[in-house]
C-alpha cells in the first residue's frame, strides 16, 4: 500500500501540504504573554522541517485563562508580533495553526490578575489557591472571548485554530463530572455539561466563517477514577461533528489529575524543580513530586486503541495525537483511517524530522521520553536535553539517564 503520509490532506477551507501537524504542546517562550523571536525561530525551523502545519500552543482567550507568565494572551498588541510568525511559516511552505483556550482553575492570581474561576467553586491543589464557580450570566461573555480570539488569529495570518476543550482546561471542566458540581442547567446530566462547550463552538464558527479551518482537541478519556469514559467522551465527539468543527484531536488526560496520562513515562522532579524560583514550592514539589504527578508507561501511539473506536463510530475527520517517534506507526496509524497526525516531542527533538521521513521509510526520532523538555517547560522554555548549550548538573544528567534507561 502507497503510504499517504506526503498527500494532501482539507480541513475545511484549509488544504495542507502533507498530513503530519506539529501539536500544541506548550513552548513557555512568550515572556510577557506575547510572541518572541524564539517562538518565531522555533516554528519556523519546524516549518522548514517540512510539516504540513504548526500550531502555536495554549493562546488564552482572556487575561484569566493564563496559567503560565511565559503564556500567550489574544489581544489586539500582540498581533504584530504573531504576523511576524505566520509569515515566517508560510514562507517555509507550512500551514499555521494556533490553539485557543482558557485554563479554568489552572491558575493563580499572581499570574492570571484574578482569584482563579472555573465550572465550580472549589481549592485547586495544584495552584495552591482556591477557585470561584463562573456564574451562569458571566457565560456567554466567556463564550464570545474565544470568538474574538478567532478574529485575532485570523488577522494574525493563521490559517486554522484549534479550540481546547480537554486536558482538564475550562471547557474540560465543564464536561469532566469530576470538576462539575454545578447545580444549574450547566451542571448534571452530560446534556447540561456539554452546554458551555455548545456556547463557545457556535462563537467560534461564527467567527471562523468560510476562511478559516477549527480543529478540537478532546478527551477520549480524563485518565481517573471519576473522570469521563468513552460513553460519555464519544458523545462529546458527536456533538463537536454536528456544531461544525472541521476535526477533532483525539487525546486525554487530565493536567490537575492525571497529567503522564497526557503525555506517558515519568516526570523528571528533580530537572522539574531545578528551574523553579519559588522557593516553598521548589521543596514542596521535590517533596512530593512523585505522588502528584504519578508515571505512566510510554509506549508508541499510546492513544491508538482508543482512537480506533472513535474513527468506527464518526466520519468526521480526525487526528491522532500520542506518542508517535516513527514513520512505520504513523504508516500504520494513517493506514487505520485517521486524516493526519499530530507530533511534538519528536519535532522537539528533531525539528526536521518529516523531512527525513521523507527520505527514509524506516525513520525513527533520537527522542528517549525522559520528559526533561516539559519538566523544564513549566519556568522556562521548552527544549529537548539532547540540545542544550549549557552543561547539565551532574543530578540532572544522572536523573535523565536513569529515566531513559528504563525506556
Amino acid at each position: 500500500m502507497e503510504s499517504k503520509l506526503f498527500t494532501p490532506v482539507t480541513f475545511g477551507p484549509l488544504t495542507l501540504r502533507n498530513r503530519t501537524i506539529r501539536s500544541a504542546a506548550f513552548e513557555s517562550m512568550c515572556p510577557g504573554n506575547a510572541p518572541s523571536d524564539m517562538l518565531l525561530d522555533y516554528h519556523r525551523s519546524v516549518a522548514a522541517g517540512g510539516i504540513g502545519m504548526t500550531t502555536v500552543a495554549y493562546a488564552a482567550v482572556t487575561q484569566s485563562g493564563l496559567s503560565f507568565d511565559r503564556q500567550l494572551w489574544m489581544r489586539p498588541e500582540i498581533i504584530p508580533g504573531l504576523r511576524r510568525l505566520t509569515d515566517a511559516i508560510h514562507a517555509e511552505g507550512a500551514a499555521a495553526g494556533i490553539q485557543l483556550g482558557h485554563c479554568g482553575n489552572m491558575s493563580h492570581k499572581s499570574i492570571c490578575g484574578c482569584m482563579p474561576v472555573g465550572a465550580s467553586s472549589g481549592f485547586n491543589l495544584y495552584s495552591p489557591t482556591f477557585v470561584r464557580g463562573l456564574r451562569a450570566d458571566e457565560l456567554p461573555e466567556m463564550a464570545r472571548a474565544y470568538g474574538r480570539s478567532v478574529n485575532l488569529a485570523r488577522e494574525a495570518g493563521f490559517d486554522s485554530v484549534e479550540i481546547h476543550a480537554g486536558h482538564g482546561y475550562l471547557i474540560s471542566q465543564f464536561l469532566s463530572p469530576s470538576t462539575n458540581h454545578r447545580k444549574d442547567e450547566f451542571g448534571g446530566s452530560l446534556q447540561n455539561r456539554m452546554r458551555f462547550m455548545d456556547m463557545v463552538m457556535e462563537e467560534v464558527m461564527k467567527a471562523a466563517g468560510s476562511d478559516m479551518a477549527v480543529l478540537v482537541k478532546m478527551n477520549m478519556r480524563d485518565g481517573f477514577r471519576g473522570g469521563m469514559e468513552l460513553d460519555e467522551t464519544m458523545q462529546v465527539a458527536r456533538r463537536l461533528e454536528q456544531s461544525g468543527a472541521h476535526a477533532l484531536v483525539l487525546s486525554g488526560g487530565f493536567v490537575s489529575k492525571a497529567p503522564m496520562y497526557v503525555m506517558r513515562g515519568e516526570m523528571p522532579i528533580r530537572s522539574m524543580t531545578h528551574y523553579m524560583t519559588c522557593w516553598w514550592l521548589k521543596y514542596g514539589v521535590r517533596m512530593v513530586g512523585k505522588w502528584m504527578i504519578p508515571s505512566v508507561p510510554f509506549k508508541e501511539a499510546y492513544f491508538l486503541e482508543d482512537a480506533l473506536k472513535f474513527r468506527a463510530a464518526l466520519k468526521i475527520p480526525l487526528v491522532y495525537v500520542g506518542g508517535l517517534v516513527s514513520r512505520d506507526k504513523i504508516d500504520e496509524v494513517l493506514d487505520d483511517g485517521f486524516e493526519a497526525v499530530q507530533m511534538a516531542r519528536a519535532l522537539l527533538n528533531e525539528p526536521g524530522f518529516v523531512n527525513r521521513m521523507r527520505a527514509e521509510e524506516n525513520a525513527r526520532c533520537n527522542c528517549r521520553h525522559s520528559n526533561y523538555c516539559i519538566a523544564r517547560m513549566y519556568s522556562i522554555e521548552m527544549v529537548c536535553h539532547q540540545h542544550l548549550k549549557e552543561e547539565l548538573p551532574p543530578c540532572l544528567k544522572k536523573e535523565i539517564e536513569k529515566i531513559e534507561a528504563k525506556g
